[in-house]
């Protein structure tokens, strides 16, 4: 392995905007640990993907809100590749309840369990293992500012990993690594598109001034910005990738 190489680690990489910022930091140079939670199969296909294009990639399970399975990632991450200058904490999950539903306290544990537990979990590995430059990008969500019904558990768990952000770049001052928070409004992604119908889906892209839904490959590019040199003066910062959305 080339010492001088750029390690990272992508969560939530196996589908969806994780695999598209897995892609692109793989194509920016970085050797990626791709992690998953549960489907091996895309993840290997993640890693094939890195793989066939010259990249060096190696498939990691851990669930994110399991505090000994996010300490075993970033210990495999070291042990295959040596260091880990980057983290991006991307996995997360959408189920929707209103708050007075009867199952609502239900749909919010498991939301803050995976979304704000994980970013929690993550975010205090990355601050112990990151070194000098090191780079730790958090995924939050532009429906922060919309408030629509239904999503209140989501956004009280966004809500939450934006705090920590900020406190985190505070608590590593002097250290020369950044945090920063990529929030994106309604990307192409299965975890957006299932359940909507064509016309919802319309409707909802036309919120934007940009008029459309954005690509994963957007906001992998707006990640790829912060994790390299060009992003080195951003910190404790909400990069609203979104079209205008919110």
């Amino acid at each position: 392995m080339n010492e001088l190489s750029r390690t990272a680690i992508v969560t939530g990489a196996s589908r969806g905007i994780g695999q598209a910022i897995a892609l692109r930091l793989a194509k920016d140079g970085f050797a990626v640990a791709v992690n998953y939670a549960g489907n091996a199969a895309q993840a290997q296909e993640t890693v094939r993907a890195i793989e066939s294009q010259g990249g060096r990639a190696m498939a990691i399970q851990a669930d994110v809100a399991d505090e000994q399975a996010v300490a075993r990632l970033f210990d495999e991450t070291q042990q295959a590749f040596g260091r880990i200058d980057a983290v991006v904490h991307s996995a997360g999950v959408m189920p929707l309840a209103p708050i007075a539903a009867d199952d609502a306290l239900t749909t919010f544990d498991k939301v803050i369990a995976t979304n704000l537990r994980g970013s929690f979990l993550v975010m205090a590995q990355a601050a112990r293992r990151l070194g000098r430059g090191g780079r730790l990008i958090v995924l939050s969500s532009s429906v922060l500012a919309k408030s629509f019904p239904g999503y209140g558990p989501y956004i009280a768990s966004k809500a939450g990993v934006e705090g920590l952000v900020h406190v985190l770049a505070n608590e590593l001052r002097g250290r020369d690594i950044t945090v920063n928070a990529v929030a994106p409004g309604p990307v192409a992604t299965e975890l957006f598109l299932t359940g909507k119908s064509d016309e919802l889906i319309a409707q909802i892209a036309k919120q934007a001034p940009l008029e459309r839904i954005g690509q994963p490959e957007e906001i992998a590019a707006t990640v790829s910005f912060l994790a390299g040199p060009d992003g080195a003066w951003v910190n404790s910062q909400v990069l609203r990738a979104n079209g205008g959305f919110a």
